[in-house]
């Protein structure tokens, strides 16, 4: 013990005794709190973490590896062969490439879309303009499921005020191509929508209007006051939109088997891994009784880290635009 550290822990005694053991109380208090913040942090990032390590472990494990109580997380007998067969019956590259295509461009075009709606119930006023809000966050709390029949039958039959039926005597199919998607998100009716809208509104909201009203006075139009002041602006919010509409689009199930159901996408191929394992099983290698369930699991889980791995090259571009995204909107982290 050096000298310093004798006249600290006597300094500390001494100002305790005076505090009549307020001082001490307090420092226990402090240890005590970073003790259980930690304890609970550890825990959360345990929770977390263990499913997609397990998921690792499991995805480089034999078939026997599977069934051995000795093997818990490290692999006995090593093998890649599950990605193989992942990346067959999955498609991987092709299916890879027609995921980001799709997720990319939907993500944009919800973004664009949603930001003038979203700056136009900031900062204008209309008629029924509470209501129509009252729209947008029926969106939010309505789960897609509910609409799912009436988007089919919209769509399976598609007409624009029967001008199709009457020139060409039926309606039209847009049921497996991409056109529905697109129209929906350029309607602001995509795959959450409603919470971008109210996102970006609540961002512009809480940005000063004297430097709107600053750029009216140096003669800019409300069109170029939008471009050139505000989306500058609101990068942040912007980004943290775009990475939460492409991760969602990425595994998104619903709105993808019902419209591109002809297109291979990353989501509604891994439903069907398991499938197609079986078949495998019995129709290639001649096994009667197909798949057993922990192999099926196996598959599934190594498809699952496949589908989830580049997403986690966004990570590091989601942090900081999300917690800014948080604080614009009067969220603390």
């Amino acid at each position: 013990m050096t000298k310093n550290t004798a006249v600290i822990r006597e300094n500390f005694w001494e100002r305790n005794k005076k505090s009549g053991g307020f001082l001490l109380k307090k420092q226990a208090k402090k240890v005590s709190v970073s003790v259980i913040r930690a304890v609970l942090l550890f825990g959360m990032c345990f929770m977390i973490l263990q499913p997609i390590l397990n998921k690792i472990s499991i995805s480089f494990m034999a078939e026997e590896d599977l069934y051995n109580s000795m093997v818990i997380s490290i692999p006995e007998h090593f093998t890649t062969a599950n990605y193989q067969l992942a990346n067959q019956f999955m498609d991987y590259w092709k299916t890879l490439g027609n995921t980001t295509l799709i997720s990319i461009t939907i993500a944009f075009l919800q973004i664009l879309v949603c930001t003038v709606v979203g700056y136009g119930f900031a900062r204008f006023e209309f008629p029924f303009k509470k209501f129509w809000f009252a729209c947008v966050m029926l969106t939010i709390i309505i789960p897609p499921q509910t609409i799912s029949t009436s988007l089919y039958l919209h769509f399976r039959f598609f007409d624009i005020l029967g001008i199709f039926k009457l020139l060409t005597g039926n309606t039209l199919n847009l049921r497996g191509s991409v056109l529905p998607y697109y129209l929906m998100s350029a309607g602001c009716m995509g795959l959450k929508n409603g919470l971008y809208i109210y996102m970006i509104r609540q961002f512009f909201r809480n940005i000063p209007k004297d430097i709107e009203e600053a750029a009216y006075v140096d003669g800019c139009g409300t069109l170029r006051t939008f471009l050139q002041i505000m989306l500058p602006d609101a990068k942040p919010i912007l980004t943290s939109c775009f990475l939460f509409a492409f991760v969602w689009q990425w595994t998104d199930g619903v709105y993808s088997k019902m419209f591109l159901g002809n297109m291979k996408l990353l989501s509604t191929q891994l439903t069907q891994i398991g499938e197609k394992l079986s078949n495998y099983l019995m129709y290639t290698l001649g096994e009667p009784s197909g798949a057993s369930v922990g192999y099926t699991q196996c598959i599934v889980s190594t498809g699952t880290l496949m589908v989830i791995l580049p997403l986690l090259v966004l990570y590091l571009f989601a942090q900081k635009g999300f917690v800014e995204s948080l604080s614009s909107t009067g969220i603390k982290m």
